[in-house]
């Protein structure tokens, strides 16, 4: 009696134990960012908006910094003038862009035509753990080149930094379309 006993529990235990545990995968903190006002900053070459919860700094005549403190994050500005260099000056941002293909599982650019600001370009979006997540152009093709890139004061990981990356790259979308050539 005890030995059917056994034989039972052991046959319920071995039937109900089929399948093997599997863990909780680890949690992620939801990250959100709230939409600041619309800001503008005024060059001598050009205007934009941007994002008022950012802080715009001149790095110097043609170099401007848009800060994301609470992101770590920052989008650098550098503007050219052009100077019958147009091609070379295309060739050299699309080049920075795909110098980031050895760490990136994707590139993908995505064009922008404005022919009413006249204002053309690419915006470049880099996916994986590249240390630039977003790189954009654009030029009014006469006279004005305007190159910017995202980056993040941490070691890339995608996985973790892809919510601010999204929001960066939209707020860079924001300043494409409201550009304008001074």
């Amino acid at each position: 009696m005890k030995h059917s006993v056994l034989v039972l529990l052991g046959m319920v235990l071995a039937v109900g134990c089929k399948d093997a545990p599997i863990p909780k995968p680890k949690a992620q903190m939801r990250l959100e960012y709230p939409q600041g006002t619309p800001t503008r900053l005024e060059t001598d070459h050009f205007t934009f908006r941007y994002n008022g919860l950012a802080q715009a700094a001149a790095n110097n005549e043609n170099a401007y910094t848009i800060s994301y403190p609470e992101m770590k994050g920052a989008i650098f500005l550098s503007y050219k003038k052009i100077d019958g260099n147009l091609e070379k000056l295309i060739i050299d941002a699309k080049k920075l862009s795909y110098e980031h293909a050895v760490k990136a599982d994707n590139i993908v650019e995505q064009p922008y035509v404005n022919p009413d600001k006249g204002v053309y370009g690419s915006l470049f979006e880099v996916q994986g753990n590249a240390a630039s997540q977003s790189q954009f152009f654009v030029t009014d093709s006469t006279e004005h080149f305007l190159t910017g890139s995202v980056y993040f004061h941490t070691r890339p990981n995608y996985d973790s930094i892809l919510p601010a990356a999204a929001y960066l790259q939209n707020d860079i979308r924001g300043i494409i379309e409201s550009l304008q050539w001074k």
